[in-house]
């Protein structure tokens, strides 16, 4: 079974435009958006069973991609 990733446009397509603008001229954005799609990754290749996790890590890693989620859409709603 393949597990679908979440990348921060599909996520947030009408923030499309904002998104390119902040990765491009904002290093910290930029770093957190590389940061959220690496640990979206890791969480679908685990998902997928690519990658061994136990249950508390792969937990983790997702509250960890939410909270990247979350900083990354105050970035974009603050800078609009």
């Amino acid at each position: 079974m393949h597990v679908e990733h979440h990348p921060l446009v599909s996520e947030f397509p009408e923030l499309r435009d904002q998104i390119h603008v902040l990765k491009t001229g904002n290093a910290h954005f930029a770093k957190l958006f590389d940061e959220y799609e690496n640990v979206d990754k890791a969480v679908c290749r685990a998902e997928d069973g690519l990658e061994a996790l136990s249950d508390v890590a792969l937990e983790d890693m997702k509250k960890q991609r939410l909270q990247l989620k979350d900083k990354l859409y105050g970035l974009l709603t603050a800078s609009n």
